[in-house]
């Protein structure tokens, strides 16, 4: 299996990373509900108060000067751009490169990186972040905010005025737990920081219609076992270390009528197998993740052809996708391919 990047478990345990049918919004477009000073200097709709991951957070105004954290990541980023707030991001580390949402990852790659390195495993070190002068962060986990990795702490960011939001499911740093209900919270979460509450609802809505018609299509039929693997990527010792097996995708495939063929192998987020582990396993269908490949289609085609026993080997049956399988706010994009793929006489022709 090739590796072009160097064997980590950051890169895509971090990401857990628009909402299909909608009007994608522009990453400078105005935040919905922005309200000009009242009397006093007070804004309306402030202060605002959050508890995150066992800190209080009160945001006083809505932030004007916000870094997103988590270069292997996309959740943030295409969350803020989903509620038209990109105006607000003065440094962006996410990138994917490509995303399911059309003209998202030409907007991510618009927004500012002030030097950052984008879509990468490595973060934003301490003097850095503090030299960027911004007055919220967002990190996908924990991890962005430790000390011991180089990064500012909460408390570090907090004694220049800045406030920090860890996203759902992300306080122990553990994606594994992570479901379709924290990209909503995210998007919740963010309405209520950036006074653009109506707006982060109604995506929400969409989101859960078009899951619930999906999974009304797909109640009672068998389930078939899925791989969801990332292409071309290392992150352990086996030949296959880059197995998704826990986490908002396991969600993704329930919701899709299917399962996940590698969910028992670990309690972790990823699996690190070996290749007669993986041989060893019926994988009717397969789902490639690209993060930063620039060729996920030759990758499913290679593992198709490399493990011919499988169902999915014999019926050429793969997909290949992107942000929509992470943490934000396309995750009906991912329920509804993948069902189209599993169970297409469930679906009328287009």
């Amino acid at each position: 299996m090739p590796r072009t990047r160097p064997a980590t478990t950051r890169p895509a345990a971090l990401a857990l990373a628009g909402v299909i049918g909608l009007t994608t919004v522009a990453c400078g477009a105005p935040a919905e509900g922005a309200h000009a000073p009242a009397a006093g200097g007070a804004r309306a709709g402030y202060p605002v108060t959050l508890e995150n991951c066992g800190r209080t957070t009160t945001y006083r105004e809505a932030p004007r000067r916000v870094v997103v954290m988590n270069g292997a990541s996309v959740a943030e980023v295409s969350s803020l751009l989903a509620l038209g707030l990109g105006d607000r991001v003065v440094a962006n580390a996410q990138s994917y490169g490509r995303s399911e949402v059309k003209g998202r990852a030409k907007a991510v790659a618009a927004l500012p990186a002030r030097g950052i390195q984008q879509g990468g495993a490595a973060d934003i070190p301490r003097e850095t972040m503090l030299g960027l002068r911004p007055d919220t962060v967002l990190s996908t986990t924990s991890y962005g905010f430790a000390a011991d990795n180089g990064f500012a702490t909460r408390d570090d960011l907090a004694s220049i005025g800045a406030n920090t939001y860890i996203s759902p499911a992300g306080c122990d740093d553990n994606p594994s737990r992570m479901r379709i209900e924290d990209s909503y919270r995210l998007l919740t979460d963010l309405g209520r920081i950036f006074h653009v509450g109506d707006r982060a609802q109604r995506l929400i809505a969409a989101s859960r219609k078009k899951i619930d018609a999906v999974a009304a299509r797909v109640k009672g039929r068998d389930r078939p076992r899925v791989m969801v693997v990332f292409s071309n990527m290392s992150m352990g010792s086996n030949d296959f270390s880059a197995i998704a097996a826990n986490g908002i995708w396991n969600d993704i495939l329930r919701r899709a009528g299917g399962s996940n063929a590698f969910s028992s192998a670990t309690r972790n987020t990823f699996a690190d197998l070996s290749k007669e582990k993986v041989a060893a396993e019926s994988v009717d269908a397969l789902v490639v993740i690209s993060y930063q490949d620039r060729d996920p289609d030759g990758y499913a085609r290679k593992l198709l052809k490399e493990f011919p026993q499988w169902p999915a080997a014999r019926k050429h049956r793969y997909l290949v996708l992107s942000d929509s399988m992470y943490l934000g706010p396309s995750n009906d994009i991912a329920v509804e391919r993948i069902a189209r793929m599993l169970h297409p006489d469930a679906f009328p022709a287009r």
